[in-house]
């Protein structure tokens, strides 16, 4: 039987919910040719099958399992306790607000100090327990969620095997970049539109959540700056500027195409919230115009260039945690690896000798 991805009222409940039923799925799949007590393996899965009133009572079953023989169990709960341990504080409304980037700064910050076989543990169980996810779940009208993660730009392995570091434009990409985001075509009531759509994330480093989500009442002028109070993850307030020459032209003539029926700021023809595949659309031909081809050509690449950028002007961290809204700092350090000024007083290091 399917299950609609929030199952229950609030997201601790839905997540634990699901947790609950992937171990289950572990328990039935992995090999118990060790299993001593059969029985008690059977109860086990039973009072799975009732469903676990808490992460604890889990994380204790998964223990009995591994000790009657269950080998390989730990894979799972071990990084999975610690996963809901991490992301239930953040307050978030819905599992689907789970993503690449929130899953990626869950292990910059919680596999540091771990070995590159332990991170890979981790990362093993997260994508198993999504991809779970998306062939499990289904709403009453037989739509499915996908979660599609991969974790291919994950930078937390050492060595030859290590995941690549996050696709961003260099500065003379940025330059054909900017000039395509004039030059694109689109339809004339999209033009502006779209216009002010990548310049708000390439800008302000905001995530294409937020620029979708972001409201007229949200955003104040004050003197040359345009302020926009966003909600990021787990509805965490943050405070995004941007020049406002940078963005008038474009959203003075947005808001005359504009519906003034809806509160967001960015919306379909009809007044509908924009998706992030129209995001993604909107990218794919300003990218081409501008003939830049990345391995990662999404808008989530605007907020990596923003990023990298910041760090290499200031070589403030802090800065660009609170920049981009990161929870814990050891996620920004990733933009640490961008920083060719520091390289070049390593590659002078026997000038004169």
């Amino acid at each position: 039987m399917r299950y609609k991805v929030d199952e229950k009222e609030s997201f601790e409940q839905s997540l634990l919910f699901w947790l609950n039923r992937f171990i289950k799925s572990k328990l039935t799949s992995l090999s118990n040719r060790h299993v001593v007590e059969n029985a008690k393996l059977s109860k086990i899965i039973g009072t799975l099958n009732q469903g676990c009133t808490s992460m604890q009572a889990l994380k204790d079953l998964s223990k009995e399992a591994r000790n009657i023989g269950l080998i390989g169990i730990n894979l799972f709960i071990n990084p999975l306790e610690k996963f809901y341990t991490y992301v239930v504080p953040l307050q978030l409304h819905s599992l689907k607000e789970i993503d690449e980037e929130l899953l990626s700064e869950f292990l910059a910050s919680q596999t540091g100090s771990l070995s590159d076989a332990t991170k890979k543990n981790y990362r093993i169980a997260l994508l198993s327990f999504f991809k779970f996810l998306d062939k499990q779940n289904e709403d009453e009208k037989g739509t499915t969620y996908q979660f599609r993660i991969e974790l291919k730009n994950w930078g937390g392995l050492g060595g030859r095997r290590g995941e690549k570091l996050p696709a961003h434009m260099y500065k003379e990409e940025i330059t054909r970049f900017l000039k395509a985001i004039e030059e694109t075509e689109f339809k004339p009531y999209a033009q502006a539109k779209n216009r002010l759509l990548i310049k708000m994330i390439l800008y302000t480093g905001m995530r294409v959540s937020e620029a979708l989500g972001l409201k007229i009442k949200d955003m104040v002028k004050e003197e040359n700056y345009l302020i926009c109070h966003i909600r990021g993850k787990g509805n965490k307030p943050r405070t995004a500027m941007i020049k406002y020459e940078t963005i008038e032209a474009d959203l003075q003539e947005w808001m005359e195409y504009r519906s003034s029926d809806s509160a967001l700021l960015f919306q379909s023809r009809t007044g509908k919230p924009l998706t992030q595949a129209y995001v993604s659309y909107v990218m794919d031909k300003m990218l081409f115009h501008a003939g830049i081809r990345k391995e990662k050509n999404g808008a989530h690449m605007l907020r990596h260039t923003f990023a990298t950028l910041l760090y290499q002007k200031n070589r403030d961290l802090i800065l660009v945690q609170e920049a981009l809204g990161h929870a814990d700092l050891n996620t920004s350090r990733i933009y640490t690896h961008f920083d060719k000024e520091r390289l070049k007083i390593a590659a002078d290091t026997l000038d004169g000798m």
